[in-house]
């Protein structure tokens, strides 16, 4: 008995092409485009650079959703049935993500796919479009070269980790190691010391590879998003010899990206880390949708200064100089 032919990714990725129709995937491959969204109603949503969500005149009836949302499923060797409606993938070759809900979770078919940032959008530009402001660019510019540990908050889709990837492109400059750990490949360093390192579902936890990542010899430890236990992790080992790092997290605000943190450190341990966390944590960048440009940052929060009675240094250290203590600049 023959077994049947491996599955061609290639074919696949054709296929796609053909269930979204060439509307949809001329928007896709747009590079203007972050996401697209359909919904179970049909309509698509486009969100794109500096101008946020739109609705657009494109729609797909449930059928098509559900034969897309299935050709993925097939493409990344997953399952999409009705005991199985959610499919969660990483699309090849390059990486986008994608997001698929069948009934009865969902009223309809629908999905959302997430690419990956084409290029590193730098500081500079993030000025010209208005998301950050001049003096928050300087700010950022000047925690990177003293090596603050920053924290990039938000809400999902905010844009935490396209900000994360214009602040590795301060870095990148700096001639310093730099390891990157994801569950997702999503940043982007330019430098020349990189290693990127993601997780492996089921073997290889993001807190494994943090304590794994100590014996690699970083200069900066970057972790595309903090979800759960490696929290702890990080904390120490931004503590202990390896400052200048950027996590991502989601929070809704600044102050609420401590609480997160916390929350998330004791998957690990018995009692609050508070003060690993007041020691470790020089910035909070909390970024929102919103503006003109779809994004905006509108806090960056120096938790040290807003300790009792600690007043703010002459001679600044990490992070702490760059906004009063809980000011939303």
């Amino acid at each position: 008995m023959t077994s049947s032919p491996a599955f061609d990714p290639s074919r696949g990725l054709a296929m796609l092409a053909t269930a979204l129709g060439p509307a949809l995937s001329s928007v896709l491959e747009a590079r203007d485009t972050i996401e697209v969204i359909v919904n179970p109603d049909g309509r698509v949503w486009v969100e794109r650079v500096a101008r946020g969500r739109e609705a657009t005149s494109i729609r797909m009836e449930p059928a098509e959703t559900e034969r897309a949302i299935r050709l993925v499923a097939t493409l990344t060797g997953t399952e999409a049935t009705r005991l199985k409606p959610i499919v969660s993938a990483e699309l090849p070759p390059r990486g986008e993500r994608f997001e698929g809900v069948l009934p009865p979770v969902a009223k309809a078919p629908c999905f959302a796919i997430r690419k990956p940032a084409g290029q590193v959008i730098r500081l500079d530009a993030y000025v010209a479009a208005g998301i950050v402001t001049p003096a928050q660019a300087v700010n950022l510019k000047s925690a990177i070269r003293e090596r603050a540990n920053i924290i990039v908050a938000g809400g999902t889709g905010s844009g935490k980790t396209t900000l994360a990837n214009a602040l590795l492109g301060e870095i990148a400059c700096l001639n310093e190691r730099v390891v990157i750990l994801e569950d997702t490949r999503e940043l982007q360093c330019e430098a020349d010391d990189v290693v990127a390192l993601r997780t492996q579902p089921g073997s290889v936890s993001l807190a494994q590879l943090v304590r794994s990542t100590l014996r690699l010899r970083p200069d900066r430890i970057i972790v595309g998003e903090v979800r759960g236990a490696e929290a702890l992790d990080l904390l120490k080992a931004w503590n202990t010899g390896h400052p200048g790092g950027i996590a991502t997290l989601h929070a809704n605000s600044a102050r609420a990206a401590l609480s997160r943190l916390e929350q998330l450190a004791m998957e690990a341990c018995d009692s609050p880390p508070t003060a690993l966390i007041a020691e470790a944590i020089d910035l909070v960048v909390f970024i929102e949708r919103g503006g003109p440009a779809g994004r905006r940052i509108t806090e960056i929060y120096a938790p040290k200064l807003a300790e009792p009675g600690r007043q703010q240094p002459a001679a600044p250290g990490p992070g702490a100089h760059r906004v009063k203590a809980g000011a939303k600049t």
